[in-house]
């Protein structure tokens, strides 16, 4: 077995920010979080920087790369940035806090 040993520095850069959509939404019910991360990232990467962070058990991590959208600024044509998706599993009993109590 290999294990691998990332950064821990900089492990948190790899998450970019929690996506609060409806899908998103609906599988906070099955213990599951969507993430925008970098497109490099790996999902042993995900996994550990979820880890890191929150403080959570990762049992599974899925991504998935959105196709790019066209976008225009006069006559000018281009892509909107490119970001992967993580959708990431936590072991039953822990759980993420999106929306902290002020």
């Amino acid at each position: 077995m290999v294990t691998n040993q990332f950064d821990p520095r900089k492990l948190p850069d790899l998450i970019r920010r929690p996506l609060v959509t409806e899908k998103a939404t609906l599988l906070l019910e099955d213990n599951k979080y969507t993430f925008e991360v970098v497109p490099r990232a790996t999902k042993p990467q995900i996994k550990a920087a979820i880890e890191q962070l929150f403080d959570v058990k990762v049992v599974s991590v899925n991504t998935y790369n959105p196709p790019a959208k066209d976008r225009r600024m006069g006559r000018f044509a281009g892509h909107r940035p490119q970001y992967k998706r993580a959708v990431v599993t936590l072991a039953p009993g822990d759980s993420i806090t999106l929306f902290p109590e002020v």
